[in-house]
């Protein structure tokens, strides 16, 4: 231990230049999240298809569109701790497996309650990869740019989604529905074997889980040159080395609670007004006078300019409080979504409202998983990440049936969307208050090394 140079490996990654080695990372992350973008909206690509081929009602798929959701929530709420306790890598490829093969099996159902078991089932691979991908991601990268570069691999999510619509398109009218299912099945198989030899184990899990300093010497050396017999260490603040190390544990810890409470719940939060906006608002549009072509024309504002505010937020965020960026994000998605809600008098200023809303509302809730990458520890790290994006899905899935309840009640259009902002408040105030906490650890050894986020 002599001849030994200590190297903490955030310190390591923060001193040295973005190398190309973590581009090739950034990469095929970005690759993950595209193909699970395709393959979570798959769905929706082959509804009119199946309805017509199989005779049955629109409402008769209603399990099946929700089936994904919930398996997409049980998936990241599992596979969080299991990638915490085994690697991000192991349980990535493994993700991807899962929801390349059952995506390739619901290719040949013959049924609704098979194909709705077969999409809970592809989600469960589909909710495990992202929040591995963004820890995996957020592990790999400087601190000054974290947040952008976790906003970046994001993007690949509307894209692969947007993707998928252009390329069923094309494939349906020719092979038939099944084929989208093939194609979004066979991608994930092949990505899959393909991370099996690129993508690295994160540095910091090796570290935390004592692997041996060979390993990780071999991964860091493709960063940056090391120095003769580096010997990796990890300071990072977090539990204290007498406490319990579960990740679980960790995430739930005085240190932590409050944090993953209003972490959980402004995710859980941002997914109804998503979903409610998605499932919901062409037929609310029509509500208002507007053609079909009109209304969904303006609906398809509403993601367009997501990938603009993903990179926006992340970069403030790398510059100024992290916290404080992402709550004003929410509340002016608040401001624009009620706006929505005033502009019936002309479709034009409704489509700006819409847009403008959108390009806040995805980046801020695309920007979530990078700050909840940055508040917890490498022990607990992809628990958090997971079991925020799992939490919030069940939001997902209230906000895609909230619709019907609202459209029941006969409530005004300017209602509606007045009512949409208070979750988006709530997001904004949750937000603060775990930054306020954040601000004060239970600890006083740690009092002096607050993270930013």
């Amino acid at each position: 231990m002599n001849n030994t140079t200590r190297i903490d490996i955030q310190r390591f990654i923060n001193d040295s230049p973005f190398s190309r080695y973590q581009w090739l990372i950034l990469a095929l992350c970005f690759i993950t999240v595209a193909i699970d973008g395709f393959d979570t909206a798959i769905i929706a690509f082959i509804a009119s298809d199946l309805v017509q081929e199989w005779g049955v009602q629109k409402a008769d798929l209603g399990p099946v569109m929700s089936a994904a959701l919930v398996g997409l929530a049980v998936g990241a709420l599992t596979a969080g701790p299991l990638a915490d306790r085994i690697g991000r890598k192991k349980v990535l490829v493994l993700s991807i497996f899962i929801f390349g093969s059952f995506s390739l099996l619901t290719a040949f159902a013959t049924s609704l309650n098979s194909l709705a078991l077969l999409r809970f089932l592809t989600g469960l691979g589909l909710g495990a990869a992202m929040p591995n991908a963004a820890t995996l991601m957020s592990e790999y990268a400087p601190e000054r740019r974290r947040a952008l570069l976790v906003n970046l691999m994001f993007v690949g999510f509307p894209i692969g989604s947007s993707m998928g619509g252009f390329i069923s398109a094309w494939l349906i009218p020719h092979f038939g529905w099944q084929s989208v299912l093939i194609l979004g099945g066979v991608m994930p198989l092949m990505l899959a074997a393909v991370l099996i030899f690129l993508l690295p184990e994160s540095a910091r899990f090796l570290v935390v889980h004592n692997k041996p300093q060979a390993q990780i010497a071999a991964i860091l050396k493709r960063i940056a040159p090391l120095a003769q017999n580096p010997y990796f260490v990890l300071n990072e603040t977090g539990q204290p080395e007498n406490e319990v190390k579960s990740a679980i544990g960790v995430i739930f810890s005085p240190r932590y609670v409050v944090g993953t409470v209003m972490l959980c719940l402004t995710y859980f939060m941002g997914l109804l007004i998503f979903y409610m906006l998605t499932s919901w608002l062409p037929l609310l549009i029509r509500e208002t006078g507007a053609s079909l072509r009109e209304a969904s024309v303006i609906t398809a504002l509403f993601p367009l300019g997501g990938g603009i505010g993903v990179l926006i937020i992340g970069a403030l965020m790398d510059r100024l409080n992290a916290n404080k960026v992402v709550a004003i994000g929410y509340l002016l998605t608040g401001v624009f979504v009620c706006l929505i809600g005033f502009a019936t008098s002309s479709l034009v200023l409704m489509g700006i409202a819409v847009f403008i809303a959108g390009t806040i509302m995805n980046g801020a809730q695309s920007s979530m998983p990078a700050l909840a990458a940055g508040f917890y520890p490498t022990h607990g790290r992809a628990t958090g990440v997971a079991w925020m994006l799992g939490i919030g899905r069940f939001g997902g899935i209230l906000g895609a049936f909230s619709g019907a309840l609202l459209l029941e009640h006969q409530l005004s259009f300017r209602t509606i969307f007045m009512l949409l902002a208070i979750p988006a408040v709530l997001s904004a105030l949750a937000l603060m208050i775990k930054y306020r906490a954040s601000r004060q650890p239970d600890d006083p050894r740690l009092a002096k090394a607050v993270q930013k986020a």
